[in-house]
């Protein structure tokens, strides 16, 4: 395995970094401040203004490896790009075009849309002039396990008919939301994994309500997380994204690669609140030395730099195995990145949290918010018990072929 990263990554590393430090960083106050003025779900002005400054440095789209859609990087290219976005993660990955749920939807697109569906959708979204959600999880059901959904595509004549409740619709509250990829039950006397279609549809469709918007630990965020009623919604059935039954194939294509640029991203954060606690505790005192001194706070430092490093080569290996054998033979490395990011991310924001004592559940320092965030990630596309049974199911079925071991002599015959 190589994990050198490619002159071109390099230049763009340095290309990006200097984007954060000279306009996303200053930016972040101003838009808590913007936010606080208006619509909190209205995007603030200077989200525009970044999007523009990221389009002129030829930072735009570097999620997407497609040369003639986005930047045409390997996943171990994109892996610390979006783990830089990560130390900013309310703004700056929207900044560059790589922010989810549109980088899932915008693969979709791209992988199995009609011309017809890219052109109206898919174009919007990569030029960053509207956003999309992503309609999957639902409340009445148990929905780590898919195929419980209520929700149903009917087909009916030219058209289909989607009836349903969705929530944790990431995205739908901003009005530039223009379109949510709904998956439902299409044929239910199908193969279990045959049952379910994707579709296009629009957020403005008679019967389409955007009921009420979820909170995260209190926080609600400018795209918000809400759920979503489908009341004899009529589509026409060119929205049906590839064919009939092809829900399942088409959520597998769409959430490993949006898994890893989560990990990714939450490596990131992780880094800013280790940097974050690590300031705190060399410029404060308590019982007469700084911080920093205090044995207990070191052991911190020391366990979040070990568990980052871990989680990073973690990382880096399941991005290499995704370029050189595949996103399915990768499927064990994606599962268990999803666990060890997440969980890293939690601990470390957490120790960050105990180091700055009070101020760190306040709102004057981003790490409350990140805390929200990461604990938020161990359910996000999938639950932390999903992937352990999928990494296990893994390591169960590569020794399936294999003779039973011989009984152990007992060592004290």
């Amino acid at each position: 395995m190589d994990f050198a990263h490619s002159d071109r990554a390099l230049e763009l590393q340095d290309r990006l970094q200097a984007f954060m430090d000279e306009h996303v960083y200053p930016a972040e106050r101003v838009y808590r401040e913007q936010r606080a003025a208006g619509d909190p779900h209205v995007v603030p002005p200077v989200i525009e203004e970044l999007k523009a400054q990221a389009r002129s440095r030829g930072l735009w789209n570097l999620f997407l490896p497609d040369e003639t859609h986005g930047a045409g990087l390997t996943n171990l290219e994109y892996a610390p790009l979006a783990e830089i976005t990560g130390r900013s993660i309310e703004i700056a990955p929207e900044a560059i075009n790589c922010a989810a749920p549109d980088t899932g939807n915008m693969e979709v697109l791209a992988m199995f849309g009609t011309p017809e569906q890219q052109e109206r959708w898919l174009q919007p979204l990569l030029e960053g002039e509207i956003r999309s959600c992503f309609g999957m999880t639902e409340p009445a059901v148990a929905s780590s396990d898919a195929t419980n959904m209520e929700a149903t595509i009917t087909p009916d004549g030219d058209e289909y008919v989607v009836n349903g409740v969705k929530w944790w619709s990431s995205g739908a509250m901003d009005p530039r939301c223009k379109v949510a990829i709904v998956m439902g039950l299409s044929n239910p006397d199908a193969h279990r994994y045959a049952q379910h279609s994707m579709i296009l549809v629009p957020l403005d469709t008679p019967g389409v309500t955007v009921r009420r918007d979820l909170s995260v630990f209190g926080y609600h965020d400018q795209h918000g997380h809400p759920e979503v009623v489908y009341e004899d919604v009529r589509v026409p059935k060119e929205n049906l994204v590839a064919q009939e039954g092809a829900g399942f194939l088409i959520a597998q294509a769409r959430l490993g690669p949006g898994r890893i640029h989560h990990c990714m991203r939450a490596i990131g954060m992780s880094e800013r609140a280790l940097e974050l606690m690590v300031d705190r505790v060399r410029h404060r005192e308590a019982f007469g030395r700084p911080l920093a001194a205090q044995g207990v706070i070191r052991e911190w430092i020391a366990e979040s730099r070990i568990e980052i490093e871990q989680a990073r080569l973690l990382v880096l290996k399941a991005a290499w195995m995704m370029d050189t054998a595949g996103n399915k033979h990768a499927q064990k490395e994606i599962a268990a990145i999803k666990v060890v990011a997440a969980r890293l991310a939690c601990r470390v924001i957490d120790r960050a949290i105990q180091a700055f004592g009070g101020a760190g559940v306040s709102g004057d320092f981003p790490l409350a918010m990140m805390y929200a965030g990461a604990r938020t990630l161990r359910l996000a596309d999938g639950p932390d018990e999903v992937h352990l049974r999928a990494v296990a199911r893994h390591e169960l079925k590569e020794r399936a072929d294999e003779p039973a071991p011989e009984a152990l002599p007992n060592a004290y015959e």
